[in-house]
C-alpha cells in the first residue's frame, strides 16, 4: 500500500466537504502525512452567499481572499489542525483545473474531495470531482455525499 506524505483536501465550506475533510484527517493521521486545505475562488463566482459579497468600499478580490482565509483558519481550528497548511487560490479557470494544478505544484500524492452525488443531467455536465479524477497527477479519493444530505441540499 502506498504511503501518502501530502494529502490535499479542497473545500468549499459545505457539509459535503466536511465529510471529505474528516476522511482526509483520518488518512493523514494513519499515514503520518501532512494535510493541506485548499479553497478555490473563481475570479467571478456565479453563485456566492450574500455575506461573501464585498461592500462597495472594498476591493472584491481582497475581500473574498480575507473571507476565505478566515473560514479556512476557523475550519482548521475547529478540527485542531494546527499543523495543516492553508491555501486560497483565485482562478480564471474552473475549480477542477486549479485543484489539479495546485496538487501538481505542491507535490500532493493524494487528493480527498467530496462529490455532491447529483444524478441525471447534472452528472452529465461534469462535476469538479469528476474533472479532478480524470486530470489529477496523483491518487484521488472521492467522498460521496450521503443520499439524505443531497436531498436536503436539492430541496
Amino acid at each position: 500500500m502506498k504511503n501518502y506524505r501530502l494529502i490535499l483536501c479542497p473545500t468549499e465550506f459545505s457539509i459535503h466537504c466536511d465529510a471529505a475533510l474528516d476522511r482526509a484527517i483520518e488518512l493523514a493521521g494513519h499515514y503520518g502525512a501532512r494535510l493541506l486545505l485548499l479553497h478555490v475562488i473563481d475570479y467571478f463566482p456565479e453563485e456566492i452567499p450574500n455575506d461573501w459579497i464585498a461592500p462597495e468600499d472594498r476591493d472584491p478580490k481582497h475581500y473574498l481572499l480575507e473571507k476565505a482565509k478566515t473560514k479556512l483558519r476557523q475550519l482548521a481550528r475547529a478540527r485542531n489542525l494546527d499543523e495543516a497548511g492553508l491555501e486560497v487560490r483565485f482562478t480564471d479557470h474552473s475549480a477542477k483545473h486549479e485543484i489539479t494544478l495546485f496538487a501538481r505544484q505542491a507535490g500532493a500524492d493524494l487528493i480527498v474531495l467530496s462529490s455532491h452525488a447529483r444524478h441525471g443531467p447534472f452528472a452529465m455536465l461534469g462535476s469538479t470531482a469528476c474533472g479532478v479524477v480524470h486530470t489529477a497527477p496523483c491518487d484521488v479519493m472521492v467522498i460521496r455525499a450521503a443520499a439524505t444530505e443531497c436531498q436536503e441540499t436539492e430541496s
